[in-house]
Formats: structure tokens, sequence, C-alpha cells
């Protein structure tokens, strides 16, 4: 027993304590020793020290005196013995300082979230590792897992920060255009994808070996039909696929800007149910002239989106990934329950492509050429920040740190399915089972042909009495809340200091894209700062023409 050896230790000075032939504790005085390794760490602003198998915690005691108010200590027990211990010794601690946290599990995306749930988003900005025992030892590999999730995590969150100060405002006013669309689009709720083998696609460069693979083997029985497998789309991959007439079950859509509008050229006569994110922009469906499933990836949390939901608008959810590539497995995976097969997934690229051939950037390019100017890309292939890396085959291909963190992401979130595998070739590794090209085929062709007709996306219909009524009630609510809002901030009326403040608070959507609000995890400066008022003022008026257009429309 841990504690036993411990007390024979402290009987005994100098004498080492093992626990399952590791090392705990050696020197003469382990108190002095733990002090000795804390004031020797630098006490930095925004940092999260990891501190793995703590035991008895030496030295925490003044670390938590001298810690910088944005920084905090987490210490990570998976041994239970042990566990009891550090509970026993870190008690009065953790009832003292909020900034000290102490779990057990060894899941990383269970530590990561508790992190954030227990002190906020955005808080940290690094990440050190602090060893105050040996008892790290005991599970060397899974605290090292703990602490590059943790670091990804960080990474990812401050990744986020930054979209949402660039893309923030067009992802809101985006999803409030969209929302006259509920009234006439069908829910994701009601589709599926059935039991069928599903194949996602990516439009990644080894998205043309797959296709050709697929031509070869099925040639005509690659029509909707009659083919046994569905095939979900992601929007990039669209050319690609008509060039080679082969018609997707579902298409994907999450871009917020205009550039993907390219994808959709001359497929006008494509009749493809489109799944499309809230936030996504909105002329996408008027392109396809259809009315898209809607779905949601909340870019960060949103009061609105609370009172959408609690009205019955708020569409169906999926965490936001940030690539649309992610999205579309992550759609599959709810909406199927067969075999899942994903390509073109590849978070790499090639010297002369960045995507399939006959996709929007691959026709670009093409056109761009010249007897002076090569196919070969090598500006984009050799910037700063672009790296070798060895793709599935073992062969090399180039990345960059953000296909990286997407093809990290794709594995935090998707490598303990079973039921998902990829193809051997091009394109970093997933952390799925990997199969051959012929084998994936094979597990395409196993559904009974026209099987894929399970798959049910229902069409839409009229315009629905009451979801327009609804949704204009929303609108409204929403709009006079708003005007309120400027009527206080103007001083066109007075009100309570806890008036402005709450509705602030619920016109949370104007100032979470702000830089020192997106940074601070979504918190923002006190009612009573002139220049956060300021800039909120500004948001309104186009925040309020906005939600007139879309009571037009939702009547148009």
């Amino acid at each position: 027993m841990p504690d036993e050896l411990l007390r024979h230790y402290t009987a005994r000075r100098g004498l080492s304590v093992c626990y399952k032939g590791k090392t705990l504790l050696s020197l003469i005085d382990p108190i002095a020793h733990g002090e000795r390794v804390v004031k020797a760490v630098p006490l930095e602003e925004g940092t999260l020290y990891f501190c793995p198998s703590p035991i008895y915690g030496y030295g925490l005691a003044w670390m938590l005196s001298h810690l910088r108010p944005d920084s905090a200590i987490l210490c990570v027990e998976l041994d239970q013995k042990l566990l009891a211990l550090s509970i026993n010794a870190l008690g009065d601690l953790l009832e003292t300082y909020p900034a000290l946290g102490l779990v057990s599990s060894g899941d990383p995306a269970r530590v990561c979230a508790w992190v954030r749930n227990t002190w906020g988003s955005r808080r940290f900005r690094r990440l050190k590792i602090l060893r105050l025992s040996g008892g790290w030892q005991l599970c060397p590999d899974l605290y090292a897992n703990l602490a590059e999730a943790l670091h990804r995590d960080i990474a990812l969150d401050w990744g986020n920060a930054m979209t949402l100060m660039k893309l923030g405002r067009r992802y809101i006013r985006n999803a409030l255009r969209n929302l006259a669309l509920i009234p006439k689009a069908p829910s994701l709720r009601e589709c599926t994808l059935g039991a069928a083998p599903a194949l996602v696609l990516g439009a990644g460069p080894s998205l043309d070996e797959v296709l050709e693979g697929l031509a070869r083997f099925w040639g005509a029985a690659l029509a909707k039909p009659v083919r046994p497998f569905t095939i979900t789309a992601v929007d990039t991959c669209l050319p690609s696929l008509q060039d080679r007439h082969i018609k997707p079950d579902l298409v994907v859509v999450l871009e917020s800007q205009q550039k993907n509008l390219q994808d959709f050229i001359g497929l006008g006569s494509w009749d493809i149910p489109l799944a499309m994110d809230l936030s996504a922009l909105p002329a996408t469906g008027e392109v396809l002239g259809a009315y898209p499933r809607l779905f949601a990836t909340p870019w960060t949390p949103l009061r609105l989106f609370t009172r959408l939901a609690a009205a019955g608008l708020f569409p169906e959810t999926f965490p936001p990934l940030g690539s649309v590539g992610l999205t579309a497995v992550a759609l599959v995976q709810r909406l199927s329950t067969g075999p899942i097969i994903t390509a073109g997934l590849d978070f790499a690229f090639t010297l002369d492509r960045f995507h399939a051939r006959s996709a929007p950037s691959h026709r670009e390019e093409l056109q761009r050429q010249t007897r002076f100017r090569s196919l070969l890309n090598g500006e984009a292939a050799f910037r700063p920040g672009t790296y070798i890396v060895r793709s599935k085959s073992g062969l090399f291909q180039r990345s960059n740190p953000v296909m990286q963190t997407y093809r990290d992401l794709f594995e935090q979130e998707f490598a303990g399915e079973a039921r998902i595998h990829d193809i051997i070739g091009m394109g970093l590794p997933l952390g799925l089972q990997s199969l051959s090209l012929k084998a994936a085929l094979a597990v395409l062709g196993s559904g009974s042909p026209g099987r894929n007709e399970a798959a049910r996306f229902p069409e839409p219909g009229r315009t629905n009495p009451a979801r327009t009524a609804a949704v204009e009630a929303f609108i409204r609510r929403e709009r006079d809340a708003l005007g309120m809002l400027q009527d206080l901030l103007t001083g066109t009326i007075s009100g309570s200091p806890q008036t402005l403040e709450t509705l602030l608070d619920e016109g949370d959507y104007l100032w979470a894209h702000f830089p020192d609000c997106a940074g601070a995890g979504g918190r923002r400066p006190s009612g009573t700062d002139r220049s956060f008022l300021n800039r909120v003022r500004i948001e309104i008026d186009p925040m309020l023409q906005l939600f007139d257009l879309t009571l037009r429309e939702l009547h148009g």
C-alpha cells in the first residue's frame, strides 16, 4: 500500500519510497524538494500548469499563493491508491484556491472539457508541465497524451477565437437571414441515410484515385437509384463528381463567404438534398434553387441560441469542428447506421494540387498555366509554415499547422468509432483503421442494390403557417429588445444600470466577435465602459436593418 510505504519512509528518513517498481519520493526532505521544484518554475500569465501524479503536492501551497490570477494548476492522478493520498493531502487547498483542480480521468476529451467548464474558455495561453513526484512514471503514455491534448485544446481554442474575431459578425448575420428558411426547410432530424454503407467525400487530391476506382468497379451501377451505398460530399468536390456523372445523395455546406459559390456553377439542374449550416451563406440555397436542410454548429455560446432553442426554432446541432469535411463525417455518423468510408479527407497537398481534379482551385490553376507558369505551385507549397509529412501510404506530401490541427481534431472526434474507416493512399493518417481501395469498395458493395433508397430526405412543402408565425414572433421580440438597447445607449429613454446590463447580456451576438470579448472567452466589459458601449451602438443599426430584411424574406 502506498500510504504504508510513505509512513515507512517518514520513519526512516532517506529511504526511497517505491510503488509498483517506480520511485515516488527519494530525497531526505521531500517538502523542501517540492518547494525547490515549484520555485524554479516561471510563474507566467495565462498558464495552465499540468501536474501529473502530485501525491502530497509538496510546494503547491507556496505556488498557489504566488500564482498569477489568470493561471491555474491541474493535478491528475490515474492511480486510485495514490489518488486517495492526494485527496487527503490537498483537500484544504482545493477548498481554498479555485485555481487548483484535481481529476482522475485519463480520457483527454473529458479532461479538456473539465478544464473549460471549470475555468472557462480561452483563459490559458500556454501549458507547462509540473512534476512533483515520480508517480507520473506509472502511466507515462497516458499522462503524455493528456498533456498533448490540453496543449492542442488551448491552441484550438485560440484559433477559434481568431476565427470568431474575423468572421463572427458574418456568422450571426447569415444565421439571422437563414431564419427565413425555417418554415419551408425540412429539419435534418427528419432525414436519414438508412443502414446502407456510406461514403463520405472530401475534396483532397486522394479523391481522384477513389473516384477512378469507383468508376472501374461499378461502372453504370454508380447511378443513384441502383448503387448499394450512399454518397455524402462536401461542396468543393461537387465539380469533380459532376465530371464523372456521380450524383451524391447529400451535399454538406459550411462556408459563410462567397468564395464557395463557384462550387455550384453548372449544378442548377441537379436535384441534390443540401445540408446547410445555419451560419452558411444564404445565397447557397438560391444558387441550387432548393431549400436546404438546416443544421447548426454553434461557433460560440450565445444566449440567442438558447432563446432559439426555447422557441423550438434551433436546427439539429453538431459540434463546431471548423472543417466541412469533419462536419460531413459527423452528419453521416448521426444519419447513418451502416459502415462509413471516408475519402479525400487528406489534410495535406502535393506540389501541384490542393484539391482533386476539376475542383475550382484546380481548374483555376489549369487556366493560369502558361509557357512561363508551371502547375507546380511553389509559392504555396514552400511558404513559411509548410512542412513535409508522410502519408498513410508512406509517400511524402506537404501540410501546414492549420491542416494538422484539423487532422488532430478529426482523430480526437472519430478515432474511437469502429464503423468509420479511411482508405490507404495519400493524406495524413486519421487514427482510423485504413482499408485498401479494393477492401473499401467491397465494404461499399456489401449493401443490396437499390438499398440506398432507404436514404430519406423529405422535400420542402408549403410554408408552415405555424412555423412562420413562430419565426416572425421571435424576430420581432429580438428587434424590440434591440431597439430598447439602442434607445438606452442614445439617451432616448432612461433606464437602470441593471436593465442596461441585462440587455447587453441578451444581445451577446452584437459583441461576441469583439477582440477583447472573443479573447476573454465570451466575457464582456462592464456596462460602464464607454468604449465598449460605443462599439455596441455601431452594431445595432445594421442588425435592425437585417431583422427587417429577414421579415420581408419570411413573407416573400
